[in-house]
């Protein structure tokens, strides 16, 4: 089963039920809000405004990703590799508290 999701601001989302899969990379200002993207490969992708909130993105692959002003509220990252993601400077404590990190000063 396959799910298409499009808005005026993306080109086409393709979200299989299984195994997620993105088949554009961009998807910015795209409304994700609480899709189920475990372990997508979402390596590269412009999300840049893309509304995420409440979104499983546990295990995914966001290497090199572009979140920049992207709604993660409530998103579960556990587990995904944030590796050169892009965001905001006033993302970072989301980021932080949806994955439960305590920064210690």
């Amino acid at each position: 089963m396959q799910t298409v999701i499009k808005n005026r601001y993306t080109q086409k989302v393709i979200v299989e039920s299984e195994k997620t899969l993105i088949e554009t990379v961009v998807a910015n200002r795209a409304d994700l809000c609480g899709a189920d993207l475990r372990g997508a490969n979402l390596c590269g992708a412009d999300l840049r405004g893309a509304n995420l909130c409440g979104a499983n993105l546990c295990g995914a692959d966001l290497r090199g990703a572009d979140l920049r002003g992207a709604d993660l509220r409530d998103a579960d990252l556990r587990g995904a590799n944030l590796c050169g993601m892009r965001i905001k400077k006033e993302q970072i404590d989301s980021v932080i508290h949806e994955l439960d990190i305590i920064v210690l000063e």
